[in-house]
């Protein structure tokens, strides 16, 4: 329970008190307003507290966006005003400092809210004015303004707005038009019998996995079956996200819940395809380990590209030709459309596979989805680089850090990095070492010493690519080239080994280091940093974890299963020790709410 602090005698007849108790608030009037900070006293320290007018007029939605959303220190709309337990401070200075009359009721030249909002935000702490668009908030300073907005109160409807603003304003084509339109209407039916997103999340994932293992009995009525439960699973992914904004249930565990079981969804079904498609006699293991990996490095352009880049922090505003051209394009309605599709994103990525899976077979789901994602990270990659290259940017020292955390580097690359000279061009020097790597695994023996050389080289080379800040316009490559080089030499390694389940332990191996990096990136986006480092240091970095895989596929790659059975044991160990760590900080995280709005369209 919260506390709110009507800051002068109730208003007879208002709907006040009964609208705040609706919201989870216990209510309390202070006959003056120096009364106030007496009621704020008696409130627990550690306790959401809202200051709110009592002659506040406007929607209870309005109310709700300023007054229990979770994400923000403090928030306020006309009248109302919200602060939680690390603003808490700054409101007792704010109220200490308010001018007030002695025995005044509530003042009429200006309303004390509004003034503590302003006087909390001259203290340091960002206040969060949410867009109420159509919603009306405001404190009537007399009768002929309080039938005014009495009389626009009643001309929109709250429920409306309210369920219309639970939806993304900026989706995929899919999602927009085939799933948003009824999906709302379902997270209604959840806030209405105290569901919360992360159940709605945790049933789109076991619909997911129900799916994959409809996928993995190889028959058609299993493949059909298979996508219409991963349609359904992708209705309750976006329910969830729906859900959180109806209610404004956020949280750093909900965005965590919610990112990474998409990413468990998704791969889970490439390996029930994968063993679909072994029951019938085709081997598609290389396939949906080659999906996996290029969905997740297309991931991995993305958030270090956005990191890279935070408008008004990091870098200046992008004034290049090529974001002009975007520009242009985004003016015309049916090229957004177009743009948003071509890109792959979820819905439209997931409605493919699914179509795909129950009509025809997994080795062409592979196919189509290698083909669109492969087309969708060149076209999203070509657009980010020219951006770069034309943008003049300043990145900052959080900037630089967040690519260095992203990157991954383990004890090996940090030893090179402090003892050799600082080069520059770390993307540069990351491709060179990417390409030797990749191109000796497709050419060269699985079993020969010039694969351990070339993984060595690559160990050295970056630990030169990161020995610099990356501060450069293109260094936010570096992550995604690590990201290839690693994912690529398993991938590469195990299809090359043709020892029995190596393309399956291949497959475990990869999700185990995927689910790493992703954890990483929401540690990043949900502002707690990346994870320990003594967990990177365990786990070898992706240049130590590319050396060992080099190793074992030179001593046991001719050892019939050792291979398989050595790649089996590596995935088993580094998923027990990213998921311990993971669970454990996110559970008992102390970071501010956040809410993912999922994969850009």
């Amino acid at each position: 329970m919260s506390t709110a602090i009507l800051t002068g005698p109730p208003v007879p007849g208002s709907q006040l008190g009964p609208e705040l108790g609706s919201l989870g608030f216990d209510v309390r009037s202070a006959q003056r307003p120096e009364d106030v900070s007496d009621l704020l006293a008696e409130v627990s320290a550690g306790e959401r507290v809202a200051l709110v007018d009592p002659r506040f007029l406007g929607h209870i939605h309005s109310l709700r966006l300023a007054l229990t959303d979770p994400r923000f220190p403090a928030a306020a709309v006309p009248g109302a005003l919200t602060v939680q337990a690390e603003a808490r401070p700054a409101l007792a200075r704010a109220l200490a400092g308010a001018p007030a009359a002695p025995g005044a009721p509530v003042r009429t030249g200006s309303v004390l809210t509004d003034d503590i909002a302003a006087a909390i935000e001259a203290d340091g702490v960002a206040v969060h004015r949410p867009e109420l668009g159509s919603l009306i908030a405001t404190v009537p300073a007399d009768e002929v303004a309080a039938a005014a907005a009495s009389r626009a109160i009643a001309a929109v409807d709250d429920e409306a707005v309210r369920l219309r603003n639970a939806v993304k304003s900026r989706d995929g084509f899919f999602t927009t038009h085939f799933i948003s339109p009824y999906s709302r209407y379902l997270a209604r039916w959840c806030a209405r019998r105290g569901l919360t997103p992360n159940q709605v999340t945790t049933a789109s994932l076991i619909t997911a996995l129900i799916a994959a293992g409809c996928a993995a009995t190889g028959t058609r009525g299993g493949f059909v079956a298979a996508g219409l439960l991963l349609i359904f699973s992708f209705v309750l992914d976006c329910t969830d996200g729906q859900l959180a904004r109806y209610s404004l249930q956020y949280s750093t565990m909900g965005a965590w819940l919610d990112a990474t079981f998409d990413r468990a969804k998704e791969y889970a079904y490439y390996a029930g395809l994968a063993l679909g498609a072994a029951r019938g006699g085709d081997d598609v293991w290389a396939l949906a380990l080659g999906a996996m990996v290029l969905q997740t490095c297309r991931h991995v352009v993305d958030f270090s590209f956005n990191e890279a880049h935070v408008v008004g922090t990091d870098a200046t505003a992008n004034a290049s030709p090529t974001a002009a051209l975007s520009d242009r394009l985004d003016s015309v309605g049916w090229t957004v459309w177009v743009r948003r599709m071509i890109v792959l994103p979820i819905g439209e990525r997931w409605a493919m596979i699914a179509v795909l899976t129950a009509v025809t077979t997994p080795r062409i789901v592979f196919y189509a989805l290698l083909i669109g994602c492969a087309f969708a990270a060149c076209y999203t990659t070509a657009g980010r680089v020219l951006r770069s290259l034309a943008r003049r940017a300043t990145r900052t020292d959080r900037a630089a850090q967040a690519l260095a955390d992203l990157a991954d580097s383990g004890p090996l690359a940090q030893l090179v990095a402090a003892k050799a000279p600082r080069v520059p061009g770390a993307p540069v020097v990351a491709a060179v070492g990417v390409v030797a790597l990749i191109t000796t695994a497709l050419t060269q023996p699985v079993g020969s010493r010039q694969m351990v050389v070339a993984a060595v080289f690559y160990v050295i080379l970056s630990g030169l690519a990161v020995a610099r800040p990356l501060k450069g316009a293109l260094d936010w490559l570096v992550p995604p080239l690590f990201r290839v080089a690693e994912y690529c030499t398993v991938l590469i390694l195990a299809a090359r080994s043709g020892v029995d389940g190596a393309l399956p332990a291949a497959f475990g191996l990869v999700a185990a280091v995927a689910y790493h990096h992703y954890d990483t990136v929401y540690r990043i986006k949900g502002g707690s940093g990346a994870p320990p480092p003594w967990l990177v240091r365990l786990i070898g970095g992706h240049e130590g974890r590319t050396l060992v895989v080099a190793v074992l596929a030179a001593v046991l790659a001719t050892r019939d299963t050792d291979f398989t059975l050595a790649l089996t044991a590596l995935a088993a160990a580094i998923a027990l020790v990213v998921l311990v760590e993971s669970i454990r900080f996110w559970v008992s995280s102390g970071a501010p709410a956040v809410h993912d709005e999922g994969e850009t369209a």
